[in-house]
């Protein structure tokens, strides 16, 4: 029967640096900054007619303290008889008061697509170059 032995030196303590220094690059990370690159890029990439939805974009910060996390989302606040939210309608497509059916175009993600990309790229640097 053979046997199998497994022998190590040495801790994990550099791997737990990274990790905090991966911890605290999210923090310095200045999400207001992509929050307002996000909201020119909607407002750009928003279907026009009356305009009222491209400038109705906004952006919100959440720290959750207590699991520790940040979040940035956007959101857009034209909504028609105070139900449908005009951005979701172009996102998505929806039906008319004729029985028609306007189908919808994407323009949410590819305008965000990059924002993600610049907010990955920055917080990499963050983490490699200290």
């Amino acid at each position: 029967m053979s046997r199998i032995v497994v022998k190590s030196k040495g801790d994990f303590s550099n791997l737990d640096k990274f990790f905090n220094k991966v911890e605290d690059a999210i923090r310095y990370v200045d999400l207001s900054k992509y929050g307002k690159m996000g909201v020119k890029a909607l407002r750009e990439a928003t279907p026009k007619d009356s305009g009222e939805t491209a400038k109705s974009w906004r952006y919100e910060i959440i720290h959750d303290k207590e699991n520790k996390t940040y979040s940035l989302s956007w959101y857009n606040d034209n909504v028609v008889e105070g139900q449908y939210n005009v951005a979701v309608l172009l996102q998505y497509g929806h039906a008319t008061n004729n029985g028609g059916y306007v189908k919808g175009r994407d323009y949410i993600n590819p305008a965000l697509a990059p924002i993600f990309e610049k907010i990955a790229e920055d917080a990499w640097k963050e983490v490699t170059d200290s």
